[in-house]
C-alpha cells in the first residue's frame, strides 16, 4: 500500500503467494482511490465465474458494491453498483463494450490472476483493446509465469541475467516471507505407491508398481488404475484421508477435507465412498452445476468433513478451512499443482498444517519437492526448464470453465483397470522425505506414525517430530545379528501375508535390478514374467507363482552375465 500509493502508477503489477491476502490489498487500494476521487468505477476480471461471485462478496464487505452478473453489452448496471466483476473469456467476447464503458468513467480494472492474459491467448488481445483506456490498472497473480514465453499487457519486462527478457514486478511477496509471518501453512505431502493391474487395448495385462521408473504411458496408466473407483488403492487413501481429517480436527474442530477428481462420475464415486467411511455426506462440486458456487460457499461456512470437486476448486477459491487434500485427478501440470496446492495453505491460526496426499507418481512429487525448496529460494528462482512453462493453461481453464464429462471413450477403450492395492509411501516435508524401511501396509502402526501427527504445530515441531518418528522407528527395528539370522523363522514358517508380501518385495527389487541393468520398464518386466511364468498379477499371486517369476528373473541375469 504505501509503495503503491507514494509511486501512484497506472499499471502495479503485486506478485504474492496463494493465501497472502491480494483481493485485500487490491480492495483497499480501490476503497481509497475512490475516496480521492481519483476513480469513479472498478472493474474486476477473474478466470472463472466462481470468482466473479467471491470477489463482489468480498467487495461488498469493503463497503464497494460490485455486479457480478454483468455481461459485456450489457449496458449500463444499477445505479447501486460502483463497478463490475467480469471473467477474461467474457471480456474476450465483447471487448470493445468493455473499452466504451472503461473509457466513460476513470476506472479502476483489476487483472486478478493476470497470467491468464498472455499474448498467445485470445483473452490477451480482449484484455489490451477492453482496457488501453483505463485510467488504473492493478494487476495480481499468486502463480508467477514465465515472462518470456507469453508476454502480459499491461506488465513490464526487463532483461535477466541470461538476456531474456522477465516480468518486472511492483512488489513481492513470496511463500518463504509468508510462511515467516506465519500467513500461509506449512505443507505435509503424504505419498501412496502400490501394485497396479490393468489391461491394455491389445488384451495384454500389465502389472507395474506406481511410483517406481516406467515409460510415460505406463506411468499414465498405472495411475489411472491407481483413481479408479472401483479398486483397492482409492478407497485406502481416502480412509487414511480421513484418519488424518480426524486427527487434524482434535485441534482445529472445523477444518476440512477436499478431494480433486479428474471427471464427474469419479466424483460421485469418491463421494459414495467417503460416505460408506465417514458415515456423513461429501460436498460434490461440479462446475457445469449452477448451484456449483453457493456449494463452495456453504461448505466453506459450515463444519462438514468432505468435498469432492472436478478442478473447479483450484485458483483462487478461498476456502480457509480446508486442512486436508487427496490429489485423485490425472491432471498433473505445473500450474494446476500450484493452484490445487494454495488451496491449503491459507492459515488462520499459528501452527496449522496442510496435509496432502499424493499418489507416488515422480512428476507429482518433484512439484512437490519444489514447492518445499521454493520455501527457502523462491524470489529469483530461475526457471531453466521448459517444462515448467505452463503450456497447458489455456487448455486447463477451458476445461474449467466448460462442462467435465466422464473420461474420453478413447481413453476407455485403450484402458481396462483390473485392480489396485495402495501402500504408504513416505512423507516430504521441508525438502526432506521422512518414512519406515520395508513395505508399509496401510492401516498399519508405521503409517499411523504420520497420519497421527498433531494438526497445530510450528514448522519446527514438525520437522523433529517427523526425524523423531523416524528414528523412533528404527530403533526398534534392531538389526539382524548372524546368531538371530540363524534363528530367524523362514519364509515358509511366516503367515501367509507375510510370505506373499516379502516374496513381492524380492520380485520387485530384482525387477528393479533388472530395470538399471537392461532400462526395460519395471511394467514391462512384470508382464514378461507372467507370460512365461503363467498366473495372475504380482498383487494377487500365490507363493509359488511368484517363486517362480523370481527364479525366472535370476535365470535371465544368469544368461546375460554369461
Amino acid at each position: 500500500m504505501e509503495k503503491y500509493f507514494s509511486e501512484q502508477p497506472r499499471d502495479f503489477l503485486a506478485v504474492a503467494t496463494p493465501g497472502a491476502g491480494k483481493t485485500t490489498f487490491a480492495l483497499s487500494v480501490a476503497a481509497e482511490l475512490l475516496g480521492r476521487r481519483l476513480i469513479d468505477r472498478v472493474t474486476v476480471v477473474a478466470p472463472t465465474e466462481h470468482l466473479k461471485t467471491q470477489w463482489a462478496q468480498a467487495a461488498e464487505r469493503a463497503g464497494i458494491p460490485i455486479d457480478p452478473t454483468y455481461a459485456a453489452g450489457k449496458g449500463r448496471t444499477s445505479q447501486d453498483y460502483v463497478g463490475i466483476a467480469v471473467t477474461y473469456a467474457g471480456v474476450a467476447v465483447n471487448p470493445l463494450a468493455m473499452r466504451i464503458r472503461t473509457e466513460r468513467f476513470k476506472t479502476l480494472v483489476i487483472l486478478d490472476e493476470v497470467h491468464h492474459a498472455g499474448d498467445a491467448l485470445s483473452w490477451g488481445e480482449g484484455v489490451r483493446e477492453a482496457f488501453e483506456p483505463a485510467a488504473r490498472r492493478l494487476a495480481l497473480t499468486g502463480t508467477p509465469f514465465r515472462s518470456d514465453v507469453n508476454p502480459i499487457p499491461f506488465v513490464s519486462y526487463a532483461p535477466g541475467p541470461d538476456g531474456i527478457p522477465r516480468s518486472a514486478a511492483d512488489f513481492t511477496y513470496g511463500y518463504s516471507h509468508a510462511l515467516a509471518d506465519h500467513v500461509v501453512r506449512p505443507v505435509l505431502f503424504l505419498a501412496y505407491s502400490g501394485e497396479m493391474n490393468w489391461r491394455t487395448r491389445a488384451g495384454d495385462e500389465v502389472a507395474a508398481r506406481l511410483g517406481e521408473p516406467l515409460t510415460k504411458d505406463l506411468t499414465n496408466q498405472a495411475l489411472r488404475t491407481a483413481l479408479d473407483p472401483e479398486g483397492s488403492w482409492i478407497p485406502s487413501v481416502l480412509a487414511a484421508a480421513d484418519k488424518r481429517l480426524s486427527e487434524v480436527r482434535r485441534h482445529v474442530p472445523d477444518a476440512g477435507g477436499l478431494v480433486i477428481a479428474t471427471d464427474q462420475d469419479s466424483a460421485r464415486s469418491y463421494a459414495k465412498t467417503l460416505r460408506k467411511i465417514t458415515g456423513e455426506a461429501a460436498t460434490v462440486v461440479l462446475s457445469d452445476e449452477k448451484a456449483a458456487s453457493k456449494k463452495i460457499s456453504a461448505f466453506a461456512a459450515d463444519d462438514s468433513r468432505w468435498m469432492v470437486a472436478v478442478r473447479m476448486v483450484s485458483e483462487g477459491v478461498d476456502v480457509p478451512r480446508l486442512a486436508v487434500g487427496v490429489w485423485a485427478t490425472t491432471t498433473s501440470t505445473p500450474l494446476f499443482f500450484a493452484q490445487a496446492v494454495g488451496r491449503f495453505v491459507r492459515a488462520r491460526t499459528r501452527g496449522e498444517i496442510a496435509s496432502i496426499f499424493l499418489p507416488s507418481v515422480p512428476r507429482l512429487l518433484s512439484f512437490a519437492s519444489e514447492m518445499e525448496v521454493e520455501r527457502d529460494h523462491v524470489l529469483g528462482r530461475k526457471v531453466t526448464d521448459e517444462d515448467d512453462i505452463f503450456a497447458a493453461e489455456d487448455d486447463l481453464l477451458a476445461q474449467a470453465n466448460a462442462s467435465e464429462s466422464a473420461s474420453s471413450e478413447e481413453q476407455s477403450l485403450s484402458f481396462e483397470a483390473i485392480g489396485s492395492e495402495a501402500r504408504f509411501d513416505h512423507v516430504l516435508y521441508d525438502g526432506a522425505t521422512f518414512g519406515h524401511e520395508g513395505e508399509v501396509q496401510v492401516g498399519s502402526e508405521e503409517e499411523m506414525d504420520f497420519l497421527g501427527i498433531p494438526g497445530l504445530l510450528e514448522p519446527g515441531q514438525m520437522r523433529d517430530l517427523l526425524r523423531q518418528r523416524q528414528s523412533d522407528r528404527a530403533r526398534k527395528q534392531k538389526p539382524v545379528t548372524p546368531a538371530a539370522a540363524t534363528a530367524a523363522p523362514s519364509v515358509e514358517q511366516v503367515s501367509t501375508h507375510e510370505q506373499l508380501a516379502v516374496l513381492r518385495r524380492e520380485l520387485n527389487g530384482l525387477v528393479a535390478a533388472w530395470f538399471h541393468r537392461t532400462g526395460q520398464a519395471h511394467g514391462i518386466t512384470h508382464a514378461a514374467l507372467r507370460k512365461e511364468c503363467g498366473g495372475p498379477a504380482a498383487a494377487i499371486a500365490n507363493a509359488e507363482q511368484l517363486r517362480a517369476r523370481i527364479d525366472r528373473v535370476r535365470e535371465w541375469a544368469a544368461r546375460k552375465s554369461g
